[in-house]
């Protein structure tokens, strides 16, 4: 059995998972000191949660303006199209779902400190604009059901307990599944014409005009070309071995293992830019330019002044309806994807986020949908691949989700409803590239995974969710990953006896 010199078993050593917990429980508390307790000289000088240095602390610039404002936009590419498919199909206030997504923004980067994005909810999004597609009342009553589930296994602290007991390369399966499924939505958006209200193929795309191929295609080199793989570390980052040059070996809290920023440190350095550009801003003013030039008679549409916010009337019909029929299947997709991966992506990006535990995130995403789906607010969660794409962008900080939280909001404030004719316009394609870097950083977080075993299982999660149909391909890849898990746990405890 091989492990470190302090006696925690190596990542992936299958045989050595007794050991692990064993160690685990005989560690001590200072093992996982916080940023806080680092930089104040003890844990007497760590501000509580509350506390007004530790909220103002989380919204602090770590890096540069630029990049935090560029970073915010990170995820548009799969805000955009989700929110404005619920506005044309389902009748949904785009003037009301801006200004509780932009407060919900705000409120998460001073509480969080991290760009932990707020994304609507995709499998309650994929049912509300099938075919048979959900009314008002029915969405918010899935977006309530999932959070008020979600909100009592937070506050229970069920999350964190069950989050313990995943194998790590379980997760990293869901982690990669959600990547991959995130980078072929953004192909499609690419290469294809979409219909934005049933977010189906059209045909193929010609080369030129501004549905043509080739502007996603300028995009993605300038992207490439001027920021590479990424940007890099900030200075405090790399005092703190974020991003650093040194290999340095940082842990997740919660389980125990190493995350993926310790292990990989030695390659940040290769993450520089070649000019501080804002790639994520500039794409989007791009896009922004091609949409009012396509009809400049959309200027003269718009109509100062928010929406008028009412309280939704659900009947038990549409809770019935809401529940089976769309929340059913997003429970699992957000205890998977987004508190236990977004957690897991959280420790690997930013190890002294202390405050992003899955019973946080649960919360969270609970106390949103309660409040904000009861007055016609889009389902929404907080999701991995919107941290991967900010973090991709250059989204080192809370501040960055406060920018986007309080540009989101002051445009439902000053246009409400109207701004939807601009955002019909918006070149799809331009979002695809977007959301492609988003999909790509996110699957690249699992490299860590490099014994044959763990990658074996990682592997086998993601394939099995893509290849399986229906809405619970996410929770089939993870029963099956975790059956495989300890299937082989139980080859290694016999070898080992034999």
């Amino acid at each position: 059995m091989t492990g470190y010199e302090d006696g925690r078993p190596e990542v992936g050593s299958y045989g050595s998972v007794v050991s692990r917990r064993e160690w685990e429980h005989s560690r001590s508390r200072d093992k996982h000191r916080s940023f806080y307790q680092t930089e104040c000289g003890g844990e007497d000088h760590e501000p509580a949660f509350w506390s007004s240095s530790r909220i103002l602390g989380n919204v602090r610039l770590k890096g540069q303006l630029w990049q935090e404002i560029s970073g915010a936009l990170g995820d548009a590419g799969g805000f955009v199209p989700a929110v404005l498919a619920l506005a044309l199909v389902n009748g949904l206030d785009l003037g009301t779902i801006f200004v509780f997504t932009g407060i919900f923004n705000v409120v998460t980067g001073f509480v969080f400190g991290i760009p932990m994005a707020v994304q609507p909810m995709s499998a309650i999004v994929a049912v509300a604009i099938s075919p048979n597609h959900l009314t008002v009342p029915q969405i918010m009553a899935a977006g309530i059901s999932t959070g008020v589930v979600l909100a009592l296994l937070g506050i229970t602290k069920l999350m964190n307990f069950f989050y313990r007991l995943i194998p790590i390369p379980v997760l990293r399966g869901v982690m990669l599944y959600q990547g991959l499924t995130v980078g072929f939505q953004a192909v499609q958006f690419i290469l294809e014409i979409q219909d934005v209200t049933t977010m189906q193929s059209l045909g193929r795309r010609h080369w030129l005009g501004v549905n043509g191929l080739l502007l996603p295609i300028l995009m993605i080199f300038f992207l490439f070309v001027v920021s590479g793989v990424g940007t890099s570390a900030s200075g405090e980052e790399a005092a703190q071995g974020i991003g650093s040059g040194t290999n340095l070996e940082i842990e997740d809290p919660l389980n125990g293992q190493p995350s993926t920023r310790g292990k990989a440190a030695n390659e940040e350095n290769s993450r520089n830019t070649v000019m501080n550009v804002p790639t994520a801003l500039i794409i989007l003013l791009i896009a922004l330019s091609l949409a009012i030039a396509r009809d400049p008679q959309l200027l003269h549409n718009l109509q100062l002044g928010p929406s008028p916010f009412t309280l939704i009337k659900i009947s038990r019909a549409d809770w019935q309806i809401g529940f089976l029929q769309a929340a059913v299947h997003q429970i699992p997709v957000s205890i998977l994807t987004s508190a236990f991966s977004l957690s897991k992506l959280s420790s690997d990006l930013f190890p002294a986020a202390q405050a992003t535990t899955p019973n946080a995130v649960s919360i969270s995403m609970g106390a949103m949908n309660v409040l904000g789906c009861s007055f016609g607010a889009v389902p929404v969660c907080h999701g991995v691949s919107g941290l991967a794409g900010q973090y991709r962008f250059g989204a080192r900080s809370g501040l960055s989700t406060v920018i986007l939280g309080t540009a989101t909001l002051a445009l439902g404030l000053l246009l409400g409803s109207s701004f939807k004719e601009i955002l019909t316009q918006f070149p799809v394609s331009l979002l695809g590239v977007l959301l492609l870097a988003s999909g790509l950083e996110l699957a690249v977080v699992c490299r860590d995974q490099t014994s044959h075993r763990d990658a074996l299982v990682m592997v086998a999660v993601a394939v099995v969710s893509i290849g399986t149909s229906g809405a619970f391909k996410a929770l089939v890849g993870f029963v099956s990953g975790l059956v495989l898990y300890l299937i082989l746990m139980l080859h290694d405890w016999v070898a080992h006896r034999t």
